[in-house]
């Protein structure tokens, strides 16, 4: 370790205080990312409480050439959030800058520091009257930083979009210090280059994010939600449009589910049953929402799928008569990754391409794994509504897990090429991370490669910011 690694937990604990530092065993629930494929090593764990802080600290790190990795609330699925195992990257946690700066109801808008817990968002915009519609299912434990900074998505994203379409305003530490203060509540600020975009999905390479002014919506007065059994992925789209034209564009969300999703969540996941009871190779959990509490949406919900069923298109459905029921449908979607888990072995996709490709894209990929990988199960879920499949496999009963895992490689290469083919991308919502750069090398084009780079270069000069994510170090 170099002197300045060596002596930085020293030069740290004089600007942020003892109790800010964490060094030794303390670190260790910071080194391992949320899918264990990483463990890195650090010289200190910071936990700053103010922006002033995070300035002081970056400034510090900047002079002596130190790495620093934000870290939120590690739920990253490609390593974008955990050090290398050089030892010499600090980690920077924001957890304890979480306060709900200010609420302007009548503005439509929120400032919350990076360090919020998503759901703790949510509930401040619902205790004023409003609706925050990000929701993910890791949304009691990730952080508002995190979502800015990997453009999350989740389920609502057809009908309020990802994460960097509901932001008005960032507050940033450049690696060099300096704050960006651009935390206005503004929707229309035609000023010169939109610099705060380029921290949108970033990862913590360009700085550090610690706040944002965050969109809100009218508060969600009743919801319509139904489990809807459809022969294959095509009538699923279908269906999508179908829902889109009759509700006049109310589809909050439209969740694309398997058979084996639903056999795998009710044999690991307590509490989660069939609703339909009979199987069926294809499920769509779709909602409806809106701000009006008289719209009518279950009676309009019922009649579409009716006309659906009458089509073919739905070939059996069930209504949430209730909270319950409707928190139900949802365990059950949002259980598909731990079931997936305890199953066993797994390979994980997320990709998209467009919405009209999606059959195609899982008729093709599906006949190649079946014919390509004997060792793994398909389990293709997601966001239908905005083109975004979580295109996992699993290991088959009997089969070997590690012979599966070691097919990781060439089964990625071959997803992700059929992905290209069809005008798709390779991450959709998770981000590239450490997991994923090769693959941004891969299909990205040299033109965007050279720009990205020049940004990084422009920002982040001397590359201590999250480095070996999202761009290979130079």
């Amino acid at each position: 370790m170099t002197t300045a690694v060596a002596d930085l937990p020293r030069r740290l604990r004089e600007i942020l205080g003892d109790d800010a530092v964490l060094t030794g065993a303390d670190c260790a629930p910071f080194l391992t990312d949320h899918r264990r494929l990483f463990t890195g090593r650090t010289p200190a764990v910071v936990l700053p409480r103010t922006v002033s802080e995070v300035s002081r600290l970056l400034a510090l790190c900047d002079a002596a050439r130190i790495g620093v990795v934000p870290h939120g609330g590690n739920t990253s699925y490609c390593g974008g959030a955990t050090p290398d195992e050089s030892g010499r990257q600090l980690v920077l946690s924001l957890q304890r800058m979480n306060r709900i700066r200010s609420v302007d109801a009548v503005n439509y808008s929120l400032t919350a520091e990076a360090g919020c817990i998503l759901a703790r968002v949510q509930q401040a915009a619902e205790e004023a009257g409003r609706f925050f519609p990000l929701s993910l299912g890791a949304e009691g434990s990730c952080q508002i930083g995190g979502n800015l900074s990997t453009n999350a998505g989740g389920v609502s994203v057809l009908r309020y979009g990802m994460m960097r379409d509901l932001v008005l305003g960032l507050e940033v530490v450049l690696p060099d210090g300096r704050v960006l203060e651009t935390l206005s509540g503004l929707r229309k600020d035609n000023t010169g280059y939109d610099i705060k975009a380029l921290f949108l999905g970033a990862e913590g390479t360009l700085g550090v994010i610690t706040a944002a002014t965050l969109k809100l919506f009218p508060q969600i007065r009743v919801r319509a939600t139904a489990l809807a059994a459809v022969p294959d992925v095509h009538a699923a789209v279908s269906l999508l449009a179908l829902l889109r034209e009759a509700s006049g564009d109310c589809v909050s969300s439209f969740e694309l589910i398997p058979r084996i999703g639903v056999e795998l969540t009710t044999r690991h996941i307590a509490g989660v049953r069939d609703a339909l009871g009979t199987p069926y190779p294809w499920y769509v959990l779709c909602e409806l929402s809106s701000a009006r509490a008289e719209e009518a949406l279950d009676e309009l919900l019922g009649e579409a799928l009716g006309s659906a069923a009458a089509q073919g298109t739905v070939l059996d459905a069930v209504l949430a008569r209730s909270g319950h029921e409707r928190a139900a449908l949802w365990k059950m979607r949002e259980s598909i990754p731990e079931a997936q888990r305890r199953e066993g072995a797994g390979l994980k996709h997320d990709i998209s391409v467009p919405v009209s490709a999606l059959a195609e894209f899982v008729t093709r990929a599906a006949k190649w794994l079946e014919a390509q990988v004997p060792e793994g199960r398909l389990v293709a879920y997601g966001h239908v509504g905005d083109g975004n499949l979580h295109f996992n496999l699993t290991q088959r009963a009997g089969a070997d897990g590690a012979a599966l895992l070691a097919r990781e490689s060439q089964v990625r290469g071959a997803i992700h090429d059929l992905v290209r083919e069809c005008a798709g991308s390779f991450s959709a919502e998770h981000g590239v991370g450490r997991l994923k750069v090769a693959e941004l090398e891969r299909y990205a084009g040299a033109v965007e490669l050279d720009l990205m780079r020049a940004v990084k270069r422009a920002f982040d000069p001397h590359g201590i910011m999250n480095p070996g994510k999202v761009l290979r170090e130079q």
